[in-house]
């Protein structure tokens, strides 16, 4: 039977595709994602707050006692102090500078605060309170925030009193605070040659009271947030390094005398470093070390 045209003009077409769906809306912007950039007290625009699964598991075994150093205790220094305390070092961590200078809104009005007498938080809450969008852009909020997680304040490295026993709860909260308790380490690091140049000059002029010998390591890692990230994962490769060396003498030798360097595995622990340092070097090119032994 025919059929009206007119008729199928109105009918619906089955092969017309059905409109295609909106898009979707965009992404939402998080204002925690921050810039990237700083330098020793200026800036860790990450977000700091490690999760546990970036923990390693503890062997149980012996471990070296470390020392980072810059020249505020903020940046590059407190990054090697996390990596090492994560990795269940024992680790303190200092200051050459005179004062704790941090940037301001210009070049000329830095913000200042004391060693050993200023915390983290303190520092924090005052730079959020002064200018929170300034202080969040630049890094420094993450920076402390990171800080504040893993001790109490930036020290001086010129007030330490090597050999005085860190207790009392404001020492044994730090990260790394188990097994420096004694006061002494078995290695330095400092991130800059400047700080190297006091940590040796200073422990000079004290006149090595202790007799206990300490290898003075410098890392040269550039003050900005990148390289901060950087120095601290070669800094922990270093202490593998040096630490699994450690252990083989002391187990070969015996550890008697160990921490008064008297022990003959002390001895084949410090004629080694060099070689361990040439090694890591190869495989870290672009940091640039130093090194020299001294004494407590």
């Amino acid at each position: 039977m025919a059929t009206d045209p007119r008729l199928a003009r109105l009918a619906p077409h089955a092969d017309t595709p059905p409109n295609p769906p909106p898009p979707p809306p965009p992404a939402e912007y998080s204002p925690n994602i921050q810039p990237v950039g700083g330098f020793d007290g200026a800036g860790d625009a990450r977000d700091t707050r490690y999760p546990q699964g970036n923990e390693t598991q503890d062997d149980g075994g012996f471990k070296l006692k470390f020392c980072t150093v810059c020249a505020s205790n903020q940046n590059r220094s407190m990054e090697a102090h996390l990596r090492l305390s994560m990795a269940h070092y024992p680790v303190i961590s200092f200051g050459t500078g005179s004062l704790v200078r941090l940037p301001g809104p210009t070049i000329s009005q830095p913000n200042v605060y004391a060693f050993n007498t200023t915390s983290y938080d303190s520092m924090y809450k005052e730079l959020d309170s002064k200018d929170p969008r300034l202080y969040r852009a630049n890094g420094l909020l993450n920076m402390l925030e990171r800080n504040r997680g893993v001790k109490w304040g930036p020290e001086r490295w010129q007030d330490w009193r090597v050999g005085a026993p860190r207790l009392g709860n404001q020492r044994q909260q730090d990260k790394g605070s188990m097994g420096a308790e004694g006061g002494v380490v078995d290695v330095v690091i400092t991130c800059e040659e400047r700080c190297w140049d006091a940590v040796v000059d200073d422990l000079i002029n004290r006149g090595s009271p202790l007799n206990r010998p300490v290898h003075i390591i410098n890392v040269d890692i550039k003050d900005n947030h990148e390289e901060a990230l950087v120095g601290g994962r070669a800094i922990l490769d270093l202490a593998d390094s040096l630490n699994e060396v450690a252990r083989q003498e002391r187990e070969s030798k015996g550890a008697d005398g160990w921490h008064d360097g008297t022990s003959a595995s002390r001895s084949g622990f410090d004629e080694r470093v060099p070689d361990i340092l040439a090694e890591w070097q190869g495989r870290w090119p672009n940091l640039p070390a130093l090194w020299t032994i001294a004494w407590f």
